[in-house]
């Protein structure tokens, strides 16, 4: 990476980690996917139920890999080879009540706010709601300055970019951009914008100092 570039991300990254803690929530910077994945992995306790959202960003870092190392890690993972739409969504379910969720953010504002866009809408209940801690992994490649942006960066590209990685028949997967459709197959269903937190610290915010996910 340029040393600028590099420079910028963690300026950057402090002054949003200052927001987020003015919004009862905790953030932290890595440089690096691998720095992200290791002191992730470290948050983990011995034991902890672990609560998969569909990440792109965790993913990258290894960082699953990292936490099956854990002794008595219990990953609830929806996504399993063959699994059913039925017992997929009975995962998700149960992920609710998880020690632990990781996922990302479609987008984080410069003033900390956390903006999502969900077909189903478990992960942003998640996140609102009911595993004990919330860990998010963000590339810097996801700030953006206001909610306006946030908005237009998920529609026009997160949520094309979903459609085509997971084969689903919709409009933006032919044009790139969204139309606003109403496919049986639509993305973009749930909206949620995490202005605070009124569980303290209870979604930490990993910021990574490398383009992740998208």
């Amino acid at each position: 990476m340029n040393e600028y570039q590099a420079v910028w991300n963690e300026m950057t990254a402090k002054q949003i980690i200052r927001h987020l803690e003015r919004r009862r929530m905790e953030g932290s910077y890595a440089r690096s996917g691998v720095q992200a994945r290791d002191e992730i992995a470290a948050m983990i306790p011995q034991g902890a139920t672990v609560y998969r959202c569909s990440s792109v960003s965790a993913v990258e870092t290894g960082l699953w890999e990292k936490i099956a190392e854990t002794p008595g890690v219990k990953i609830l993972d929806p996504y399993p080879p063959g699994a059913s739409t039925e017992e997929s969504i009975e995962i998700r379910r149960r992920g609710m009540t998880a020690d632990v969720m990781i996922a990302s953010s479609n987008a984080v504002t410069m003033d900390g706010r956390l903006v999502n866009l969900d077909a189903m809408g478990n992960r942003v209940a998640a996140m609102c709601f009911g595993p004990k801690k919330v860990i998010l992994v963000v590339g810097m490649n996801k700030v953006v300055h206001d909610l306006d942006a946030a908005m237009a960066r998920i529609k026009h590209q997160v949520a094309p970019v979903n459609a085509l990685r997971a084969g689903y028949q919709n409009p933006c997967k032919e044009n790139g951009k969204c139309i606003d459709c109403r496919s049986p197959q639509r993305i973009c269903n749930m909206w949620s914008i995490i202005e605070g937190h009124f569980i303290e610290n209870r979604i930490h915010v990993k910021l990574v100092g490398e383009n992740l996910g998208f």
